[in-house]
């Protein structure tokens, strides 16, 4: 009975200590030849979305990079992607005063060598659940455009053709 009574003890403890699972989704993103020159991880981070885009492969210069509302990447222009995610319904950049939408995330900026990093939150999204939930029925995607985004102009910030786009598929 006691050796009984000991193993469902640590059974009981072993479980306790196993850390929930955190939601994620990730992406290759790929330019309209195919070949990948990011790839992106989406993880829910308590009421925020934490994103990280890693670039390895795109040419140096800074580039606009969304979070996109359909999830489909049709090359070569990637007009299949939708329009930025935007639930709360409001304009885009940041320094726009009647910005900013959730889809708005920093510049990747790319060094000589091809390489470049975004680490963001977007506040008050969540992944799949809720009213702001990134993967929707229609699901998402991250698109990389030419030009930098200039933080204001709606609805794209003037950041130009999409150049590259990668699916966020559920972990």
């Amino acid at each position: 009975m006691r050796s009984s009574s000991l193993c469902l003890l640590l059974a009981l403890a072993s479980c306790a200590s196993v850390p929930a699972a955190v939601p994620s989704a990730s992406a290759t993103i790929a330019d309209a030849a195919g070949r990948p020159v990011a790839r992106a991880e989406v993880r829910q981070a308590g009421a925020a979305l934490a994103v990280h885009v890693e670039a390895a492969g795109l040419a140096p210069g800074a580039y606009g990079v969304h979070l996109h509302a359909v999830g489909r990447c049709e090359a070569p222009g990637f007009t299949s992607a939708g329009p930025h995610w935007n639930p709360t319904a409001r304009q885009h950049g940041r320094d726009n005063p009647a910005g900013m939408h959730m889809g708005d995330l920093p510049n990747l900026v790319v060094d000589a060598r091809g390489r470049g990093t975004i680490d963001y939150r977007v506040e008050g999204g969540m992944l799949s659940a809720g009213a702001n939930a990134l993967l929707d029925p229609d699901g998402a995607a991250v698109v990389v455009h030419a030009q930098p985004d200039d933080y204001r102009t709606d609805p794209s910030g003037n950041s130009g053709a999409r150049i590259a786009c990668g699916v966020l598929a559920a972990a």
